[in-house]
C-alpha cells in the first residue's frame, strides 16, 4: 500500500523488524529523485533574535495551620494533601539575589560581546551572503580552531513583529543555592549537588570561551550538515573514526570518487560543491544523498547525521537521506503567531500516524484537518505529538530514533508538518513534541550507531553505551560534540518548526547509570545523589533547559521521570534541573493496582496520598493513563473495567451489564479525581477520553530471537494501529457519554482554572463511606466510590460562605449516568456559628451523593455559568 503527498510516492509499509545493518552498499546507478527538483532561487538572510524576557517562576505557596511534611513513604517529598487556606509568598533569599546581581555584573562583558555579535548579524538581513570557496570554508568541529569561520546558512525572509527582533541571550548561571532553601534535606547531600552545579558552571564557561556562548553553540545546524550559500553547498560531518569520506548521491551518480571530502584536526570532514554553470544548486532539492566512509568497521554508506529529511523509497529496505531545500515559493510560511502559554496545561497526547479511523498510516495533512478541530472541541489547550523524529522501525512508537533532525516521512514532508503546527496555533493550541534524547536506535545504516565505524562516536563504548532492555544506544553526554548535536537538535525543532515545547522521554534512564532498571526507588535521598547518578546527563538536562527557557521564554519543558529526583522542576539558576513539569507517573500505576482489587479493598487515603504526594514548588502533569497503558501487553482503564463487554454491550439498543455500568461510572470518576488533585496540568492519550475499546498493535512480522524463539507478529496488520473516533462520536453508543464527560471536564477547568489554584484542601477521605471531599479554588469536589450506598443530606465541609451550585455531575444522563441528582437545587453553606466547624472546615452544606458518582459544586459568587453540555 502506498500513499501520495505533494506528488511524492511514499511506502505505507514500515520495515518488518528492528534491523541493525552495516557494510551495506547497493546499486545506486539510477538517478532517482524522491522530491520534485526546481531551479535555483535567491534568498535573503534572516538572523533576528528575540528577547529572553526573564521568566523565573515565583516561589508561591499556600499556608495554613496544617504543615507541609515529608511524604509518608520516606521519600522526603512534600504532601499537598493538607494545604492551604491563606496564600503567602515566599521571597527569595536577599543574599541569593545579591549573589545573582554580582554574577550578572561579572558577566556584563560577555553579554555585551554577544549583543555586539547580534548587531553584526542583523545587518545581513538585506545583504547577499559573501562568496564561499572550498579552500576558505574549511572549519573544525570545534570553533576553537583559530582563524576559521563558519559559513552562515541562507534562510527565507520572514515578516516578524518589531519586538521579535530583540537579541536572544541565555542568562548566565546563578548561584545555585535556592534548592537548599526550598528543600533543607538537600543540605545532607550538598557535596554532590555543589559538585554537580560546579560541573554545569564550568561547562557553561568553557562554551562561552570556546564557542561564543550557549546561544551560538546551540546553532550547530548552521555549521554541520548541508549549508546552502549563494555560491554553492558546504557539507560537514563529524566522523573522527573514519579513514576517508566522500559525499555520494543522485547528483553525482553515487560515485565515491567524485566528491572526496577533506578532514581537519577535529575529525570533521568537509566538502564544498560550487553551483552549476547556470547558477542552479549542485544538489537538486529532493534528491538522495549519503556519506561514503572507510571506517574501522569497513566501508559503509550512511545517512548524514544532521539530515533534515529521510525517506524509505518503494521496494527498498534502507532509508535514504534527502537533500531538502525547496525553492522559496514552495516553502511553507507560518501565518499565525504562537499562542501564549496557558496557566494550566490540558494536553492531548497524539500519534499522527495512527490517528486515522481507517487501518492506515495517517498524514500530517489529515491530522491537521480532522484531528486538530476535535482536540479543540474537546477543550484541550495543547497537543503533544509523538513519533516526530524519523525512526526506521514504525513499531518502536517513535522511540528508536534514527534521524534526529528529520520529521517522520511516513506522514508527509517537513512543510506538511509545519502546516499542521500552524493550524494548531490558529486554533489556539500549543504543540509539544515528544522528544527523544535518552537513547538512539541501534540501526547501523540509517542511524547514528557505528556512524564512523566506532561504537564510541556519539555513544558510550561497551556495555555503558547499550540499553539492554530497550535494545538501543546511549549517548555520551560528556562529549563536546554530542552536547552540540543534542542542544542544537532541541533548538532546531523550536526554531524551524515552531514547536511550543517538549516532553522529554526517558529522563530517568538518562539520570542514572542503572537507568532505573530493576531499581525500586524508595525515596531515600541517597538513591538520587551518589555514584549511580550520571552527572554528565544531569548537566546536559540543565543546559538544554537553559537553551529552551533562555531563547524561548514561552516554551514548555516536561520531563518523564519516575524516580522522583529532587529539584527536578526547580530553575537551573537555583541549582535545579530546570524542567517546568514532571510527569506524575505514579498515578497511572496506582490506578492499575487498584483495578486489580475489589471495590471494597480500595483505600481512599491511599488514592489521596498518590495523587497529592508531589514535591513542594514542583509542578506535575497528572494522567490516569497515557500511551503506555494503551499498548499491546498492557490494558487501558476502560479495558480493565469492562473487558470484553465493551464489544457487545455499548449500544443503547440493548441492555447494559453490571460490568459496563460500573466501568462507565468509575472511568469518569478516575479521570476527574486525577485532574482535580493530581497536578497543575493534565494529559490524556487520544481515544482514551471515550474508553477506546482496542489496544495499539503496530504492524509487525514474526521476530526471530537469538535464542531460537519466535515472537509471533500480526501479519503486518494496521487494524489495531488506528483510533476509532467514530465510536466516541456515535450518539447511539455509550462511548459518546464518556467522551462528553471528558469534554465537560476540560471546559470546567478552562472556566474555573482549578488545577493551578493555590487553594487546595482535602477535608474528607472516609474509608467507611468510601467518600472523598476536597476543595480546589472555589470548587468543592464530592466523590462517592461506594458500589451500593447512596447518601442523602450528606454534609461536606467548605471554606467560603455562600450559595453553591452543581457545575459538573458524572451521573448526568448525557454522560451515560442515571440522572439521580436535581441540577436546579441550590446549596447554602452553614456558618461556623450555626453548626461549628465540620471536617476542619469553617462552613459546610448538605448534598445528595449517589453511589459511584462525582459532583463538582461551585461558589455562585464567581458569577460563572456552568458548562453548557
Amino acid at each position: 500500500m502506498v500513499y501520495t503527498i505533494s506528488g511524492i510516492r511514499f511506502p505505507a509499509v514500515s520495515p518488518l523488524c528492528n534491523r541493525s545493518r552495516s557494510n551495506f552498499t547497493g546499486n545506486r546507478s539510477s538517478n532517482i529523485s524522491l522530491l520534485p527538483t526546481k531551479d535555483s532561487f535567491s534568498r535573503k538572510i534572516f538572523a533576528g533574535k528575540s528577547s529572553p524576557d526573564s521568566d523565573s517562576p515565583s516561589l508561591t505557596v499556600a499556608a495554613s495551620n496544617k504543615i507541609l511534611v515529608p511524604g509518608s513513604q520516606g521519600d522526603g517529598s512534600l504532601s499537598l494533601t493538607d494545604q492551604l487556606d491563606n496564600p503567602e509568598t515566599v521571597l527569595e533569599d536577599p543574599q541569593g539575589l545579591h549573589d545573582v546581581d554580582n554574577q550578572t555584573m561579572e558577566n556584563d562583558k560577555k553579554l555585551k560581546d554577544e549583543e555586539n555579535f547580534v548587531e553584526s548579524i542583523r545587518g545581513y538581513n538585506e545583504v547577499q551572503h559573501e562568496q564561499e570557496s572550498a579552500a576558505s570554508s574549511l572549519v573544525g568541529d570545534d570553533s576553537r580552531a583559530q582563524g576559521k569561520k563558519a559559513s552562515v546558512p541562507i534562510a527565507k525572509t520572514i515578516t516578524i513583529e518589531k519586538d521579535e527582533v530583540r537579541p536572544r541571550i541565555i542568562p548566565p548561571p546563578g548561584p545555585g543555592h535556592g534548592i537548599y532553601e526550598i528543600d533543607p534535606l538537600l543540605n545532607n547531600h550538598r557535596e554532590h549537588l555543589d559538585y554537580r552545579y560546579g560541573q554545569y558552571k564550568r561547562l557553561r564557561e568553557a562554551i562561552d570561551k570556546n564557542e561564543g556562548g550557549l546561544e551560538v553553540f546551540s546553532r550547530g545546524y548552521e555549521k554541520f550538515g548541508f549549508i546552502r550559500s549563494d555560491t554553492g553547498i558546504t557539507y560537514r560531518e563529524w566522523a573522527p573514526g573514519a579513514k576517508s569520506a566522500a559525499l555520494i548521491g543522485d547528483f553525482n551518480n553515487w560515485n565515491p570518487n567524485a566528491d572526496v571530502m577533506t578532514r581537519n584536526e577535529f575529525g570533521v570532514w568537509e566538502i564544498f560543491l560550487p553551483n552549476n554553470a547556470d547558477g542552479s544548486p549542485p544538489i537538486p532539492h529532493g534528491s538522495r544523498v549519503k556519506i561514503h566512509m572507510d571506517t574501522p568497521s569497513g566501508i559503509k554508506d550512511s545517512i548524514p547525521a544532521w539530515i533534515k529529511f529521510s525517506v524509505q523509497a518503494p521496494a527498498e529496505i534502507p532509508y535514504n537521506g534527502i537533500y531538502y531545500d525547496p525553492p522559496e515559493e514552495e516553502r511553507y510560511v507560518f501565518k499565525h503567531p504562537q499562542p501564549k502559554r496557558p496557566k494550566s496545561l490540558r494536553i492531548y497526547e497524539a500519534h499522527v500516524g495512527m490517528s486515522s479511523t481507517e487501518p492506515k498510516i495517517n498524514t500530517y495533512a489529515n491530522f491537521r484537518d480532522d484531528v486538530l478541530p476535535r482536540i479543540k472541541k474537546l477543550g484541550y489547550n495543547a497537543v503533544q505529538i509523538m513519533a516526530i523524529q524519523e525512526h526506521s522501525y514504525y513499531a518502536s512508537f517513535g522511540y528508536h530514533v534514527t534521524n534526529f533532525f528529520a520529521p517522520s516521512s511516513r506522514c508527509g514532508t517537513p512543510d506538511d508538518l509545519k502546516s499542521l503546527i500552524d493550524k494548531a496555533h490558529e486554533l489556539g493550541l500549543l504543540v509539544l513534541m515528544d522528544i527523544v534524547h535518552s537513547h538512539a536506535s541501534n540501526n547501523v545504516l540509517d542511524g547514528l550507531n557505528l556512524f564512523d565505524g566506532t561504537d564510541s562516536h556519539y555513544f558510550h563504548s561497551g556495555s555503558r553505551g547499550y540499553h539492554w532492555m530497550w535494545d538501543s544506544r546511549l549517548f555520551n553526554y560528556g562529549s563536546w560534540e554530542v552536547l552540540r548535536f543534542l542542544l542544537s537538535n532541541a533548538r532546531w525543532w523550536l526554531e524551524e518548526y515552531k514547536f511550543d515545547g517538549f516532553r522529554f522521554d526517558g529522563v530517568t534512564s538518562m539520570m542514572y547509570t542503572h537507568h532505573g532498571l530493576q531499581v525500586a526507588f524508595t525515596g531515600n535521598y541517597t538513591e538520587y545523589f551518589g555514584l549511580a547518578t550520571d552527572v554528565d546527563a544531569v548537566v546536559y538536562l540543565m543546559l538544554v533547559n537553559d537553551v529552551i527557557h533562555g531563547l524561548f521564554p514561552e516554551a514548555v519543558s516536561i520531563g518523564e521521570d519516575v524516580s522522583g529526583m529532587p529539584a527536578f522542576c526547580i530553575p537551573v539558576q537555583d541549582g535545579g534541573i530546570g524542567f517546568e513539569y514532571r510527569l506524575h507517573m505514579a498515578i497511572a500505576d496506582k490506578w492499575i493496582e487498584l483495578l486489580k482489587k475489589k471495590d471494597e479493598d480500595w483505600r481512599m487515603g491511599d488514592i489521596i496520598h498518590t495523587l497529592t504526594n508531589r514535591r513542594w514548588l514542583e509542578k506535575c502533569i497528572a494522567y490516569a493513563e497515557s500511551h503506555d497503558q494503551a499498548l499491546v501487553g498492557d490494558k487501558t482503564i476502560a479495558f480493565w473495567l469492562m473487558d470484553k463487554d465493551m464489544y457487545d454491550f455499548m449500544a443503547f439498543d440493548r441492555p447494559s451489564t453490571p460490568l459496563v455500568d460500573r466501568g462507565i461510572a468509575l472511568h469518569k470518576m478516575i479521570r476527574l479525581i486525577t485532574m482535580g488533585l493530581g497536578g497543575e496540568g493534565y494529559l490524556n492519550f487520544m481515544g482514551n477520553e471515550f474508553g477506546h475499546p482496542e489496544w495499539i498493535d503496530f504492524p509487525r512480522g514474526d521476530r526471530n530471537l537469538p535464542d531460537g524463539r519466535i515472537i509471533p507478529g500480526n501479519n503486518n496488520s494496521y487494524d489495531k494501529c488506528r483510533r476509532r473516533f467514530d465510536l466516541g462520536d456515535a450518539e447511539y453508543l455509550r462511548y459518546h457519554g464518556m467522551q462528553e464527560f471528558d469534554r465537560a471536564m476540560q471546559h470546567i477547568e478552562e472556566t474555573y482554572g482549578f488545577m493551578t489554584s493555590e487553594h487546595q484542601y482535602v477535608s474528607r477521605k472516609d474509608e467507611g463511606d468510601k467518600v472523598i471531599v476536597f476543595e480546589r479554588g472555589n470548587l468543592v469536589f464530592v466523590f462517592n466510590f461506594h458500589w451500593t450506598n447512596s447518601y442523602s443530606d450528606y454534609r461536606v465541609g467548605c471554606f467560603k460562605p455562600g450559595k453553591y451550585k452543581i457545575v459538573l455531575d458524572s451521573d448526568d444522563a448525557i454522560f451515560g449516568g442515571f440522572n439521580r441528582i436535581d441540577h436546579s437545587a441550590e446549596y447554602f453553606s452553614f456558618s461556623r456559628e450555626q453548626d461549628g466547624w465540620y471536617d476542619e472546615r469553617p462552613r459546610s452544606f448538605l448534598v445528595y451523593a449517589p453511589c459511584r458518582t462525582a459532583v463538582v459544586y461551585a461558589l455562585v459568587e464567581d458569577e460563572l455559568e456552568p458548562v453548557k453540555h
